[in-house]
């Protein structure tokens, strides 16, 4: 039998012909679908250095206070901008697969800047710093108190999943950790507050963990059982939440009302 030969004057075309569906699509809607692709490819982007930052500690470390909240950030409008000035090359193959077309040049450049606006304003997938994970480390941290917060939720009627909310927010876990303020330790106790509820080392895990569990189990008694005016009095003191008759109009409270109650979520669905 003789060979055949077969002659191609285009692999390309051969082996991954474009779908010839270009007449599906009017203009409006091959601009909503660049538009969407673009938006995919930088999420696409934020949740690989997402993945690189829990595996590494973070871009801002471990250790700080918050670092976890930055992360979400950075990680969320870096892939905003990686995605506008170097593509990855996601998006193009995304709406050639939808249209059957190539993504022009002009259209690159208007959907850039559309995703570039929307990113930080009115984005459907918008960065929402309030969102927060804990990091790897912190969560290895914390896992080596765990009997101490059972032993202080069964002592003082917390919940230990609040507890370690408490714990990651005011320390990411870190028993050395010392703020601006003079507040030690796990918890952030600062020493008088310590003294009035007979914590002699806040440096020690036990002591720190029965203390601020204590104290936070006093405000939940003193506001009724109201989670966020316990909290806010945890953060600013009950002087300040008696003072507005709720929680105060402080920025840093709001924020920290946000991210304990953002730790409780994670730590209650993964009890499921």
């Amino acid at each position: 039998m003789e060979n055949l030969s077969l002659k191609i004057d285009n692999a390309e075309n051969q082996i991954s012909k474009p779908l010839e569906v270009n007449s599906r699509y009017n203009n409006t809607q091959k601009n909503k679908i660049a538009s969407a692709t673009k938006q995919f490819e930088s999420l696409l982007t934020s949740m690989m250095f997402k993945s690189m930052n829990q595996t590494s500690g973070g871009m801002m470390g471990e250790e700080g206070y918050g670092n976890d909240m930055f992360d979400t950030v950075f990680e969320q409008q870096i892939g905003s901008y990686i995605s506008e000035s170097k593509s990855l090359g996601v998006a193009e193959v995304l709406y050639k697969k939808i249209t059957g077309e190539e993504m022009t040049p002009d259209m690159r450049h208007r959907i850039s800047n559309h995703v570039s606006k929307s990113s930080r304003y009115d984005s459907p997938v918008p960065a929402d710093p309030t969102i927060i994970q804990p990091s790897e480390g912190s969560l290895d941290r914390l896992q080596k108190y765990e009997g101490n917060i059972d032993e202080a939720s069964q002592k003082y009627g917390v919940d230990k999943n609040m507890i370690k909310s408490i714990i990651m927010t005011e320390s990411a876990a870190n028993v050395k950790a010392v703020s601006s303020a003079k507040a030690k330790g796990l918890m952030q106790l600062m020493d008088s507050t310590a003294v009035d509820l007979g914590v002699k080392n806040v440096f020690n895990p036990k002591e720190n963990i029965n203390g601020g569990t204590k104290y936070y189990a006093q405000m939940l008694r003193q506001y009724n059982g109201d989670v966020k005016m316990a909290l806010a009095a945890y953060n600013a003191g009950p002087q300040n939440v008696d003072k507005y008759n709720g929680v105060p109009p402080f920025d840093e409270t709001k924020n920290y009302i946000n991210k304990v109650l953002n730790y409780l979520n994670h730590f209650n669905e993964n009890e499921q």
